[in-house]
């Protein structure tokens, strides 16, 4: 069994654990992605080149109960179904692991055990980008940060006050110079980096695609950003920061 269907297999697993002790499994969840834009989604930061605002993302949205919860993926749809649907369901495209989460965050958002799981708006990732920094400060001193996904707020703060090396999946980003960095593929030699940094700062969407267990064995602290983690993070015991969502 690979890393990418273990790790799945084991969040369904938990998921249905939760459901079948609060009797859950025949309660409806619905999740929607096409409705919400960008506007909907981040509101109006003053910054326009969020990977969602270029296109590049679109937001699904899972309603359970009275919580909501979201995924980032670059294969939207929408879906209806029950919660147990979640649980069995395959995990093998994006669409399909954007459905799980989603619908995950928002189950363990009306549970009580996952938080913050509705992306801030306007000026929200600004502050956000702000405190992290000095979350970073207070906790970890001055360290070489490795940032993977090109979130640009997080980013132009974080360069103006640390050495940041910057890693992106998005072609059009890779080779770009942006904040005084030279974005670099996403794809890279983990062990490599893992020589270099101090701090791997993650983005929660590494969830949908799979790629979150490159970043699991790593012997230097990992913290994951966004809503689209709040779950697994949960479940798995990972840092997260993600200090302005709702």
């Amino acid at each position: 069994m690979s890393g990418e269907v273990e790790l799945f297999a084991k969040l369904q697993k938990n998921l249905k654990e939760l459901a079948d002790i609060n009797e859950l499994s025949e309660q409806k969840v619905e999740i929607a992605c096409s409705v919400l834009t960008a506007q909907e989604a981040i509101g109006n930061p003053e910054r326009k080149d969020f990977p969602i605002q270029k296109g590049k993302e679109k937001m699904m949205q899972a309603c359970f109960g009275c919580s909501f919860g979201q995924a980032f993926t670059d294969m939207p749809n929408t879906f209806i179904g029950k919660l147990k649907d979640l649980t069995t369901m395959p995990l093998n495209t994006n669409y399909e692991r954007a459905v799980f989460v989603s619908g995950l965050n928002a189950v363990l958002r009306e549970l009580k055990i996952a938080d913050h799981t509705v992306h801030c708006k306007d000026d929200g990732p600004k502050k956000c980008s702000l405190e992290l920094a000095e979350m970073i400060e207070k906790e970890y001193g001055k360290p070489k940060i490795a940032l993977f996904g090109l979130q640009p707020a997080m980013a132009e703060v974080l360069s103006q006050k640390y050495d940041l090396r910057i890693f992106d999946l998005d072609q059009d980003n890779i080779g770009k110079e942006k904040f005084g960095t030279v974005i670099e593929d996403g794809m890279c030699d983990i062990g490599a980096v893992e020589a270099w940094a101090d701090l791997f700062l993650v983005t929660g969407s590494t969830i949908c695609n799979g790629s979150i267990i490159n970043f699991l064995p790593i012997n230097k602290p990992v913290v994951y950003f966004g809503t689209t983690v709040a779950g697994a993070a949960s479940l798995l015991g990972l840092k997260r920061f993600c200090s302005q969502a709702s």
